[in-house]
């Protein structure tokens, strides 16, 4: 199976905290593929340099992408033009209107692929043809 992280669940990760039994069963699942949208890696980017988050792990700006790789053996799927044009198509639900998660959400539709996340705003967009595993922590 193959899978996507969000944000919140890549700071999980880096940070060593909470993921659901759910989420940590198929992440850690041999034969699965996990993948983080080019979207995320530059939302943890933004986060470090507005100073909101300071990792305990020391991951800086510039070699979060090989241990991002390496070590959590995530592979970084980039942006593309097919998942902008979802994104353009993807109605803006109510008290969702952070563009970031929702090109995120666009990636993880177009890619046909879930995504794990901790974001109780994701629920919303099953609807629209989101597949989303819960990280209910």
């Amino acid at each position: 199976m193959r899978y996507f992280i969000d944000t919140n669940v890549l700071i999980n990760l880096i940070e060593d905290d909470f993921i659901c039994d759910d989420a940590d069963l198929i992440m850690n699942e041999s034969e699965n593929i996990g993948y983080i949208s080019s979207e995320c890696v530059r939302e943890y980017i933004q986060l470090l340099q507005a100073g909101s988050i300071k990792p305990k792990k020391g991951k800086d700006k510039v070699d979060i992408f090989d241990f991002i790789e390496n070590e959590l053996g995530l592979k970084i799927k980039y942006i593309a033009k097919e998942h902008l044009k979802t994104f353009a198509k993807l109605e803006i639900l109510e008290k969702h209107k952070d563009p970031f998660d929702r090109l995120i959400i666009a990636h993880a539709i177009t890619e046909k692929t879930p995504i794990i996340s901790s974001d109780n705003l994701f629920k919303k967009y099953r609807k629209l043809g989101l597949e989303l595993i819960y990280n209910h922590v």
